[in-house]
């Protein structure tokens, strides 16, 4: 999608510090951290939520949950504990809409979702 900021990061038009990257799956660091480690894992293609995913997405969302993990283990957040989130749509506070996960770590939280 021409104007998505996650696309233009992808492309390389605007930086990103990113700290994995291959063919179908980037993450980079999110640029207003909730936590010490706030990561984005997004697909390369243009999704723009998870209403918007295909049957032939589903090994595409386990991969990026198999990427999430391995970063998670490479910043040194895996033993001691993260957290996954997807916002989906407007109202579940999704603000960039490209599909992304959020890998949050690096602090101890709460059982609600601070």
């Amino acid at each position: 999608m021409e104007d998505c900021i996650f696309c233009k990061i992808i492309d390389g038009k605007i930086p990103g510090d990113i700290v994995y990257r291959d063919d179908e799956i980037v993450v980079f660091k999110d640029i207003h951290p909730l936590t010490p480690t706030h990561l984005l894992v997004i697909p390369a293609k243009h999704i723009s939520g998870l209403t918007d995913l295909a049957p032939t997405d589903n090994a595409l969302m386990g991969n990026m949950i198999a990427v999430a993990n391995k970063v998670a283990k490479e910043q040194v957040i895996s033993e001691s504990g993260y957290r996954l989130v997807i916002n989906s749509g407007k109202d579940a506070g999704q603000i960039v809409f490209h599909l992304h996960m959020h890998i949050l770590g690096g602090r101890q939280m709460s059982g609600d979702f601070d």
